[in-house]
């Protein structure tokens, strides 16, 4: 990674909790010698606070443990420049591990490591790309608590309120905007590749090149948010990734294209033909199987369910397919040696980590036990949608699935599952509470 800290620079190390916010720290660079030897010590309760920052107690993080410190080491070997900062200032992004040094599991990346490690004691790596949704707003909708569309700085100056899907009008209106995302791209090493007008005003899409490193793809997403935002800033623009800001347009998406290497960097998925091989199905299969637990991670905010509607380009039921954008696991047409899935599920508003630790872990649930998928789905899913249980589709019965998931304990661990069944039945009890506005228009 490029980067190092010079003269007064500050940088910042962060963690991600398990909403997919950054905690951490802003340090001065004479600190970064003894950052990088010692790490940096947070509380182990930060991984669990809930989604504005506050203690769960349930989660046993806080008051058992007399709210002890876990030690925050660095991933990187040097500081990434943050180059749309108005002073200058670095990053480094960080994992928890216990103060034995043993890993601390609740730890996103832990747990997304952990994973990793089990496909590694079978001779597999695997290769992953992700594609991330968000739309631009005006610069004031973040002070109102309501979306707004951007205006465009260049062109024809018209603000973006119809849909105007792979416009390149669209992006020509933005292009200083997207030449400063792709510069600072570069800059930090995330190797953005297409950047696509999508389905929403405002609304676009940018892939990800794939990565023969699970871990290093999830930092790629990480960093990737943090950036378009800050980028954003700068343009007097807001950014959002939340899962449906608007209520009739299209949500932001959060798809994982992935591949399997054995030993000598061959591609376990292909078979020379278009079916792919039937390891390339037992993954497959574990991806259905494992759906429904693995739900509150592909939507793990009362917004996240919105998305889910039939005919909305986002899945409803567990179901699978060659070439087909309206089921949840897709296998695309490509050339044999690129066989790969994709997994259609999660909302951009989910933490990047967990998603791909989600979808490894079932992928590898199904590889293990050999598991046989349905019959793939030609068409429109959507039209015999009745023929499939639907997924968990409201917040908390995807919190209770979550909670008792057998393979979420086996996979991700016993102390993961309390502590975001925790953090998500205080969010909840927290919304809950709370008297929306359409009540009062409706019943006062």
């Amino acid at each position: 990674m490029p980067g190092q800290v010079m003269g007064d620079k500050e940088f910042d190390l962060f963690i991600t909790d398990l909403n997919g916010n950054l905690r951490g720290k802003r340090i001065p660079a004479s600190g970064l010698k003894g950052v990088m030897r010692d790490g940096v010590k947070l509380p182990q309760s930060v991984i669990g606070f809930d989604h504005w920052g506050d203690d769960v107690v349930e989660n046993g993080l806080v008051f058992e443990t007399g709210d002890s410190d876990g030690i925050c080491m660095p991933v990187h070997t040097t500081p990434i420049p943050v180059p749309w900062s108005e002073t200058p200032r670095d990053q480094i992004l960080a994992m928890m591990y216990n103060p034995d040094g043993s890993a601390f599991y609740p730890d996103p990346r832990q747990l997304l490591a952990s994973v990793v490690e089990r496909f590694k004691a079978l001779g597999y790596t695997p290769v992953v790309a992700t594609e991330l949704e968000f739309y631009l707003l005006d610069g004031e909708s973040e002070a109102n608590q309501r979306p707004q569309e951007p205006l465009m700085t260049e062109g024809n100056g018209r603000r973006l309120t119809d849909t105007d899907c792979y416009s390149i009008e669209e992006m020509d209106g933005l292009s200083n905007f997207f030449a400063d995302v792709r510069a600072a791209c570069e800059v930090q090493g995330i190797p953005a590749d297409t950047i696509i007008s999508e389905l929403g005003p405002g609304q676009f899409e940018i892939n990800m090149k794939h990565v023969d490193d699970a871990l290093l793809a999830a930092d790629h997403a990480n960093m990737f948010k943090r950036l378009v935002k800050g980028v954003a800033r700068n343009y007097e623009y807001g950014a959002t990734f939340m899962a449906k800001p608007y209520a009739q347009k299209s949500g932001n998406g959060f798809h994982v294209h992935f591949s399997l290497l054995d030993k000598d960097g061959v591609n376990v998925f292909d078979d020379g033909g278009e079916e792919g091989t039937p390891l390339l199905k037992h993954a497959v299969a574990g991806l259905l199987d494992n759906m429904a637990d693995s739900m509150l991670i592909f939507a793990p905010h009362l917004n996240s369910y919105r998305r889910f509607q039939n005919g909305a380009h986002a899945p409803t039921f567990a179901s699978w397919g060659y070439e087909n954008r309206t089921v949840a696991v897709r296998i695309p047409e490509s050339p044999t040696v690129a066989r790969r899935i994709e997994h259609r599920v999660a909302g951009a508003d989910a933490n990047p980590y967990l998603v791909l630790a989600a979808v490894l872990a079932a992928a590898l649930d199904g590889i293990e036990r050999q598991l046989e998928p349905t019959a793939p789905i030609e068409g429109d899913a959507y039209a015999v949608s009745d023929d499939f249980p639907i997924l968990p589709n409201r917040w908390e019965y995807a919190t209770k699935v979550f909670k008792e998931s057998a393979f979420m304990q086996e996979y991700l661990g016993e102390s993961f599952v309390r502590v975001l069944s925790a953090v998500k039945e205080q969010e909840q009890e927290r919304i809950y509470s709370r008297i929306s506005d359409v009540e009062y228009e409706a019943y006062l």
